[in-house]
């Protein structure tokens, strides 16, 4: 009984990714070219996300400013969910709702990147964060799920939206993440070229 309930959710994660491949491949280049864009010319991505989401960012950090699979020179990336100093002050002495967008104010520039992540496309801060970024001049790659919520609204035309076809939070993480993975693949293969054997 477990063992195929345990099958059964990789038999789902794996269809979902199958049939999502087509629909969110576009997408998914846009925001690398989006990405690739802002750091050839200086400019950084600032990702934040709440929950497994802030997780997601925090990888995606990681890996920008560390490397994917390649050596290659670093680039700018800065996780907001990381500084509980920062967090607390913020939720403490104004709201919840400003934690990531007085750190986009702060830090963001003209040229930069934000990666919005909320699975339902409806997080209160991340949707301020938006905001924030375009007050900023800042172009928003946004990976959501379940229609995209508010976040559909927030968006502008030259904003990148990547919105997972389905409703359980667990599978839209797992595309979210795989869709991590691609923009950092692709990021890299426009900065060094393809590599034989991948």
């Amino acid at each position: 009984m477990l063992e195929q309930r345990i099958e059964q959710h990789f038999i789902d994660s794996a269809d979902l990714k199958y049939q999502s491949a087509q629909s969110l491949s576009k997408p998914i280049a846009a925001a690398i070219a989006a990405i690739l864009a802002s750091v050839t010319s200086g400019g950084k991505v600032l990702a934040c996300g709440n929950g497994g989401s802030a997780a997601d960012a925090q990888h995606f950090a990681a890996e920008f400013v560390g490397r994917f699979e390649r050596e290659r020179p670093e680039l700018g990336a800065i996780a907001l969910s990381t500084d509980s100093s920062i967090l607390t002050a913020i939720a403490n002495d104004y709201h919840y709702d400003q934690i990531f967008s007085k750190q986009v104010r702060a830090l963001g520039q003209s040229g930069d990147v934000l990666l919005a992540i909320t699975t339902s496309g409806n997080s209160a801060n991340v949707l301020a964060a938006i905001s924030a970024a375009h007050e900023r001049d800042m172009t928003v790659v946004a990976l959501t799920g379940k229609g995209g919520g508010k976040m559909t609204s927030a968006l502008r035309e030259t904003d990148v939206h990547i919105c997972v076809p389905h409703e359980r939070t667990a599978r839209i993480q797992e595309v979210h993440l795989l869709t991590i993975h691609c923009i950092c693949d692709g990021v890299d293969l426009q900065l060094l070229g393809d590599q034989e054997g991948n």
